[in-house]
């Protein structure tokens, strides 16, 4: 062999090696595959910080706005016997507690989650929320200028003088389903159906999603409807005429419902390493001081978060108490009456 067609071989050999290590650098590069029912447009810049911090890329999927969270969850249910999933980040508290009633989260006690109150976690370690929002009445203040004429409790849904002119969103998904199933962990089945009964019987509109009720209350279309604090402040910075109140605070009253972001990683999901490492980010403070600071005023629930919130309620705002566990429990017949109804 000559020295060129010795030189030509060796280089062939190189790139062939070149080749085969580039492919086989991005199989063996360190990802997470995050399932994700909170928006795009303020989880993915926390992912792309996540891999800058970490060089692991996040890979997530996302699902449409009105049926998200449902989407995922039986997405996760159909890959359960081989997870793709790693981590789960959902935008409420429900249909997590429902996948840890499935077995399917393993248990995971991240240390960046140790300061959280014992409400936000789970006793087994298998979820963690954070920042949260609340379910809040958003009013249209040009339709109803007089505060004392404005609605202050969700059961003004039932007064016939609202007939026809206030809205929820379909309680089958979302945090309208967790509200809708936390009221069946407080007041029972009967007085829960009765106050769905009633409501429809009151002509009470029922859209696409919250973010479809802020919108109707905005233009007009509505005078008033229940929603989350995000999608009022997204109208907020619309300019639109509207204005927030968090619900039922008077004395004895039931309390605005708090409902955190929630974190789970599944049970042998195919990089659990990697798992641990952003739930461990997600839940560090500068995340939920981002989402607080962030356009749609997420609460934190960390203490030591020294961000607030846009839609920070006063001091002595009256939560509702309830117990997530048992609202998961109530679900599956909270849903089929819902599904009966609407």
């Amino acid at each position: 062999m000559t020295k060129q067609r010795a030189r030509q071989a060796i280089g062939s050999m190189c790139a062939a090696l070149l080749l085969a290590g580039c492919v086989g650098g991005e199989a063996n590069f360190p990802e997470v595959v995050v399932y994700t029912a909170h928006d795009a447009t303020f989880s993915e810049p926390i992912f792309g910080q996540f891999t800058a911090a970490t060089s692991i890329e996040a890979r997530a999927k996302f699902d449409v706005e009105s049926t998200k969270t449902v989407g995922l969850v039986n997405a996760i249910l159909r890959e359960s016997e081989r997870p793709r999933c790693d981590v789960f980040w959902n935008n409420e508290i429900l249909n997590t507690l429902r996948l840890k009633r499935r077995g399917l989260l393993e248990a995971y006690e991240s240390p960046s989650s140790e300061s959280f109150p014992a409400e936000m976690k789970d006793p087994d370690g298998t979820w963690c929320g954070f920042a949260a929002r609340v379910r809040v009445i958003v009013c249209n203040a040009e339709l109803l200028p007089d505060v004392n004429e404005r609605p202050h409790s969700i059961e003004d849904l039932l007064d016939p003088r609202w007939r026809g002119k206030a809205a929820i969103a379909k309680p089958l998904f979302g945090t309208t389903a967790t509200h809708a199933a936390c009221l069946y962990a407080i007041w029972g089945a009967e007085r829960t159906q009765k106050f769905f009964r009633d409501l429809k019987a009151n002509d009470i509109q029922v859209l696409g999603g919250n973010k479809q009720v802020a919108e109707a209350v905005a233009r007009g279309a509505i005078a008033w409807g229940l929603t989350d604090t995000d999608d009022v402040l997204q109208m907020l910075d619309q300019g639109s005429p509207v204005t927030m109140i968090y619900p039922d605070q008077q004395e004895g009253g039931l309390g605005a419902l708090r409902i955190p972001n929630s974190v789970a990683i599944l049970k042998g999901c195919p990089h659990p390493d990697e798992a641990r490492r952003l739930v461990d980010y997600l839940l560090a403070p500068p995340v939920e001081r981002q989402l607080a600071e962030g356009p749609a005023g997420q609460i934190p629930v960390n203490p030591q978060v020294d961000a607030t919130s846009r839609a920070a309620p006063p001091a002595e705002t009256r939560w509702m108490d309830v117990d997530f566990q048992e609202a998961a429990a109530c679900w599956d017949e909270a849903a089929q009456f819902l599904a009966e109804q609407f």
